[in-house]
């Protein structure tokens, strides 16, 4: 008998591979796939457009979970999920680290400490080795499951475990994942961070209808089997406690869904306890000046009433985050003192202060708050945007933040006015014809704000020449561009003192406060609060200065040395260049103004005094002021001249010569 391996080929005529055959071979092979995906390909009889549904692992589960519309929605144990897909490329690598150390540290458990990771297997995760592991990753999902119930659970570990092994079952893979357990807020909550690879190390694609609906739904029937379906007494116990909230509650939607054009809604239906209920809800509401009786049992809803009570809900939020913040470091503020910056305000002022704390205002769009004490005397929660904007700020660090407005500027101006006059088009020659003063360079700031807006809006489109085509609503694309911005990063934060106010008073290096006291800036901070450390922290520098023969006082008046900062900012630069010279082995060779840097770029310093270039060369070492653009350039071949206080740097080069920055 032959092996089961064995086989005999039969060769047949040959026969052309096109023709009539093929054609009907495709056909019935684009009919099959028609078939089994519903219509997918476009063929048929059934009419429907790709949506991606189906794509990606639990697709099948995800709708049929999606499907439960049987259970209700008072009896169900309610959990909300939150998903997000985040992807690693550029600053999201960095920001993916940032996110999970501010999720440890605002995962304060029941006992006040901070959230530890944990994960499928251990009570103590290794965060530094998760982000190792996810170092070729292109993306990673981030998940926040909050049951109705969570403060029912002693401990959610459990519970997390118990949700991600039967997401993996349905799924069909094993996930690599870590946990941090929140318990800072009225829900305790957990965050999920999943790597985006599955157990065969390929990208981890979960289909839609799982990520907003079955995932829920699995947690949903975890919670009941664990604490048993709602019973009538938790039902109504729960709704009567939406009836006093200041925020957007299920009695409030359900009253927007009942009204119509002219808003207005009945205090009448329904049984007596549900007439109750939403009178009780009424008058709060015009307590909060958002309804209004309009005759018999009619009222009509106010304006705005969702965006009021969310915004009133996440006022709360805040002041419970405040609160918090300043009692973890040791401040005393009466709640007068305590503010929520808005710097879309119309009388928003710049903030100068000194960093209490930072962290999440929006855990799933990764949006982040700075918590300043200013010189105004009170404590303020700045929301800043995304926290990749913003490098990592030691607490205590002396800030000055100013409103981002949305704005649009007098370089898109010319834009326009550039293309009025070529025929709705825009490049370079065409704004040295308009503008014969102009030089190339000023020109080419205007070519890459189109190249900005056009990135992030899609605006003017470029063709392969270079002309660009501007259109007649290209204000308002700009205008969207610059709300998009200012929605990201509402404010501009400005590092002045890394080092706490306290760490500069005796410093032997030019500090933040030396350039007050030379600049003889105004008295107006407040005498409370950081106001009044800052003051006190002014008058014991100037002590410092006068006994180290860096001031005198005559008359009554303090007088500085000339070159004050530049003696204080050569002596730490000489200290520091010493030990380094140590370190490397190398000879430190100071920079003169006007001297040519040349050599390998190595890394920055930061001292009390500013930021450095450590810029190397075979034997010697020289250190220069830094500046943001030499990011890039770590580890490569530098040259510049340094005239000033900073060096005119050439980093690379263009087709019309070296980019001088």
């Amino acid at each position: 008998m032959a092996e089961e391996n064995e086989f005999e080929p039969r060769l047949g005529r040959m026969r052309s591979g096109g023709g009539k055959r093929a054609r009907k071979y495709l056909g019935r092979v684009l009919a099959a796939a028609n078939l089994a995906g519903g219509g997918a390909l476009g063929f048929g009889s059934r009419k429907s457009g790709f949506t991606g549904s189906r794509i990606g692992r639990g697709a099948g589960v995800g709708r049929v979970l999606a499907a439960r519309g049987s259970r209700s929605a008072y009896s169900a144990r309610r959990v909300v999920v939150k998903a997000s897909l985040v992807r690693l490329a550029g600053k999201g690598a960095s920001g993916a680290v940032a996110h999970l150390r501010y999720l440890q540290r605002d995962g304060a458990t029941r006992e006040g400490a901070p959230g530890a990771l944990y994960g499928a297997e251990t009570d103590v995760a290794d965060g530094k080795a998760f982000h190792v592991r996810c170092a070729d990753d292109r993306h990673q999902f981030r998940f926040i499951v909050s049951a109705e119930d969570g403060a029912e659970y002693d401990d959610l570990k459990p519970l997390t475990r118990r949700l991600m092994t039967r997401v993996e079952e349905d799924l069909g893979t094993k996930l690599d994942w870590v946990a941090v357990d929140h318990f800072n807020t009225g829900h305790p909550h957990t965050h999920i961070v999943v790597r985006g690879k599955d157990h065969l190390g390929a990208d981890l694609i979960i289909a839609r209808d799982y990520l907003t609906t079955g995932m829920r739904e699995r947690a949903s029937e975890l919670v009941e089997l664990d604490l048993g379906p709602r019973t009538t007494h938790d039902i109504e116990a729960g709704l009567r406690t939406e009836v006093e909230q200041e925020r957007l509650t299920s009695l409030d939607r359900a009253m927007l869904r009942e009204a119509g054009e002219d808003r207005i809604v009945t205090a009448a239906g329904g049984d007596a306890f549900a007439q109750a209920l939403r009178a009780g809800r009424l008058a709060k509401l015009r307590q909060l000046g958002l309804a209004e009786p309009v005759g018999g049992a009619r009222w009509q809803l106010g304006e705005g009433m969702e965006d009021t009570l969310r915004g009133l809900g996440e006022r709360g939020d805040i002041i419970r985050t405040m609160q918090r913040e300043i009692g973890r470091a040791g401040l005393s503020r009466a709640p007068a003192d305590q503010a929520i910056y808005r710097p879309a305000a119309a009388n928003a002022a710049p903030l100068l202060g000194q960093i209490v704390a930072r962290g999440l205002a929006d855990e799933h769009a990764d949006r982040h708050y700075l918590l300043v004490d200013a010189t105004d005397g009170r404590t303020h929660y700045v929301v800043i945007g995304k926290g990749a904007e913003l490098e990592a700020v030691p607490q205590g660090a002396i800030v000055h933040i100013t409103p981002v407005r949305a704005e649009i500027r007098e370089v898109d101006r010319t834009i326009v006015a550039v293309a009025a006059a070529n025929g709705g088009r825009y490049d370079v020659e065409a704004h040295l014809k308009v503008d014969p003063g102009a030089t190339e360079a000023f020109a080419g700031t205007h070519v890459r704000r189109l190249e900005a807006i056009r990135r992030l809006t899609g605006g003017a489109a470029r063709d392969a020449a270079g002309l660009w085509t501007i259109g007649e609503d290209h204000l308002d694309r700009v205008a969207a561009y610059e709300a998009r911005l200012a929605q990201d990063r509402p404010v501009a934060v400005e590092i002045l003192s890394t080092r706490p106010l306290a760490a500069l008073v005796e410093a032997d290096a030019a500090t933040w406060l030396d350039r007050g006291l030379v600049a003889d800036w105004p008295e107006t901070a407040r005498d409370a609060g950081f106001g009044s450390a800052l003051r006190d922290a002014q008058e014991r520098r100037r002590q410092w200065l006068i006994a180290q023969d860096l001031a005198e006082v005559d008359e009554g008046v303090t007088r500085y040395r000339a070159g004050l900062l530049a003696t204080l900012q050569r002596r730490e630069l000489l200290r520091v260049a010493g030990a380094l010279a140590d370190e490397t082995g190398l000879t430190f060779t100071e920079a003169m103004p006007g001297s040519r840097i040349e050599g390998a770029l190595r890394r920055r310093v930061d001292l009390v005094s500013g930021r450095f270039a450590l810029v190397e060369q075979s034997r010697d070492f020289t250190l220069v002021p830094w500046r943001p653009v030499l990011e890039r350039q770590i580890g490569k071949p530098v040259s510049g001249i340094l005239r000033g206080d900073g060096v005119n740097w050439t980093l690379g080069r263009t087709r019309g010569g070296p980019v001088i920055e």
